[in-house]
C-alpha cells in the first residue's frame, strides 16, 4: 500500500533528508575551558582525546587570550585510555609541568574520561602536595549539556575552591559575573563599557568572573556588596550562590542588558538608584542620548527605508531579548519572530514581559536549532534578519532581502572590538546595518572589465 506523503506541519522524521538538529552552542566542555581561560596566570589542562582540545582552542580565542602568556594542555587520550582509563597519564602530565610558573591549573575533564570513571579530583587531590599552584579539577564533560551549562559548572567549582570568605566589605563595590556568556564576538567591548560606566559612578568592581581575572581577585570576591550579571545565558546560579553565601545582592536583575536607548536608561537609572550615583546617571543619559541623535542627523541612516518591515531575531537570549525593543523603537521594525538559544525559565519570563509591554505577539521559539529556524524563516518570510552566518546561509532560496550579522559567527571577524552595550553601541549596531543594506544594493554580476 502506498504511503501517503508527510505534512509540511508535521514534525521531521529521524530519516528525513530535510530534518537535522545543527545546534548553535557547543558543548559543557567548552563552555567550561571559556570560563577557565579567562583567569590570568593560569594554565588549563584537558583530561581528553586530542580532538576536544579544539574546542579549547575555541575557548582560547573567545577569551582573547595572550598566547605568550596562557599555556593550554591536553593529555590527548587514546583507544587504551579512553578504554582502560587515564588516570596515570593524567599524573603524569601534571608532574611533567609541575615547575609552571602559574597560580592555578584548571583540569578539565572531557566525555571519555568522566564515562569510564576517570577520578580527576582523587588525582588532583594526592599531586597537590607535589605541585607549587593550585590544582583545580572541574568535571564538565560535554554530555553535561550546552556551553551555558559549563560555564555554570565552571564558575559554581571557582566559587566553591577559590573565594575566601574572611573578608571585609568594600563600600560600593561589585563582582562581574559572566560577561563572556555572550554572542557578541567581540563581547570584551561590553565588558569595558560597564566598567567604565561603574568608574564614572564610583563604583569599585572587586573581580570580574572571569576575564583577565587574577586568583586574588577571585579569593576576594566576598567582599563585593553587589554582583552584576552580564549575561542573560548563564551565570545567574553563580549571582544566586554569591548571594545566600556572602550576602552579595544581584543589582540590575530581571531587566534586559543595555542595548538601545530605553534598555540603556534604565540599566544606567537602575545602577545610580541603588549606589546613589542619580546625578551622574542622568548625566550619563543625557549626553548619551544627545550623541546619538547628533550623528544620526549628520550621517542620515538608513531606518527610514525599514520602517515597519517585518523582521526576525535568532540569537542568544544576551543579545536577542534586548535586541526586541531596539528593532522595535530605535529601526521601528515589526519583530515577527524571535528566536532564542536556551529556554530556561528566565529567559522565558524576561521575554515574555518584554514582549507584554512591547505590544507585540511574534512567533518564538526557544532552543532554537538551524532547522527550527530554516522552518520559522519560511514560515514567517521577514525581510530582515538579525542573527550570524548561519542565517545568511538557511535564508537563500527564501524571501529574506537582508541578514545582519551581529552574533557570532560572522564572516569577518571584527579585530578591533566594538561595544552592543550603551549609546556607542546603538551607532555600531545601526552601522551593521546600514552596511548591510548598502551591500544588499551592489550588483551581483560584474558589469564592466578594468582599464589596467
Amino acid at each position: 500500500m502506498e504511503q501517503e506523503p508527510i505534512k509540511e506541519s508535521a514534525a521531521p522524521s529521524a530519516s528525513s533528508s530535510e530534518a537535522c538538529t545543527d545546534p548553535y552552542l557547543r558543548c559543557a566542555f567548552n563552555g567550561a575551558a571559556l570560563t577557565a581561560l579567562g583567569i590570568s596566570n593560569s594554565s588549563l589542562l584537558a583530561h581528553s582525546p586530542q580532538g576536544c582540545e579544539y574546542l579549547v582552542n575555541n575557548a582560547f580565542a573567545s577569551q582573547e587570550c595572550d598566547y605568550m602568556e596562557t599555556m593550554t594542555l591536553c593529555t590527548k587520550l587514546c583507544v587504551d585510555e579512553i578504554v582502560h582509563g587515564g588516570e596515570d597519564i593524567l599524573a603524569r602530565t601534571i608532574r611533567e609541568v609541575k615547575d609552571l610558573p602559574i597560580s592555578a591549573l584548571f583540569v578539565l575533564s572531557a566525555c571519555g574520561p568522566e564515562i569510564i570513571g576517570d577520578d580527576i579530583v582523587g588525582v588532583c587531590e594526592s599531586l597537590q602536595p607535589e605541585v607549587k599552584f593550585r590544582l583545580v579539577p572541574i568535571e564538565c564533560a560535554g554530555f553535561r549539556g550546552s556551553q551555558y551549562d559549563g560555564i555554570d559548572i565552571a564558575l559554581d567549582t571557582i566559587l566553591k575552591n577559590l573565594v575566601k570568605d574572611d573578608v571585609e566589605k568594600v563600600p560600593n563595590s561589585v563582582c562581574l559575573v559572566a560577561p563572556h556568556a555572550n554572542a557578541n564576538p567581540t563581547w570584551p567591548a561590553d565588558l569595558a563599557w560597564v566598567k567604565q560606566v561603574l568608574s564614572q559612578m564610583g563604583i569599585k568592581v572587586v573581580a570580574t568572573l572571569t576575564h583577565q581575572t587574577p586568583i586574588a581577585e577571585i579569593e576576594n570576591i566576598a567582599s563585593a556588596e553587589m554582583s552584576l550579571l552580564l549575561s542573560h545565558d548563564a551565570g545567574q546560579k553563580a549571582a544566586d550562590y554569591l548571594s545566600a553565601a556572602y550576602g552579595i545582592e544581584q543589582v540590575c536583575k530581571g531587566i534586559p542588558l543595555p542595548i538601545g536607548m530605553t534598555n540603556t536608561e534604565r540599566w544606567l537609572t537602575v545602577l545610580g538608584e541603588r549606589f546613589d550615583s542619580m546625578k551622574m546617571a542622568e548625566e550619563m543619559i543625557a549626553e548619551g542620548e544627545r550623541m546619538v541623535m547628533a550623528t544620526c542627523r549628520r550621517k542620515w541612516p538608513m531606518a527610514r527605508f525599514l520602517y515597519r518591515t517585518p523582521a526576525a531575531i535568532v540569537s542568544d537570549a544576551t543579545i536577542g531579548i534586548p535586541l526586541v525593543r531596539f528593532v522595535t523603537e530605535e529601526m521601528e521594525m515589526t519583530p515577527e519572530l524571535v528566536a532564542l538559544y536556551t529556554s530556561q525559565r528566565p529567559v522565558r519570563e524576561l521575554l515574555d514581559k518584554e514582549l507584554k509591554n512591547l505590544r507585540l505577539n511574534p512567533e518564538v521559539v526557544y532552543g532554537t536549532d538551524v532547522y527550527k529556524t530554516r522552518k520559522n524563516l519560511q514560515k514567517v518570510s521577514p525581510q530582515v534578519v538579525f542573527g550570524s552566518t548561519i542565517e545568511r546561509h538557511a535564508s537563500e532560496g527564501l524571501s529574506v532581502a537582508y541578514v545582519v550579522e551581529v552574533v557570532r559567527m560572522v564572516r569577518q571577524f571584527r579585530m578591533i572590538n566594538r561595544e552592543y552595550f550603551g549609546y556607542n553601541g546603538i551607532l555600531n549596531l545601526f552601522e551593521c546595518i546600514l552596511n548591510e543594506w548598502t551591500m544588499g544594493w551592489r550588483s551581483k554580476e560584474r558589469r564592466y572589465e578594468a582599464k589596467w
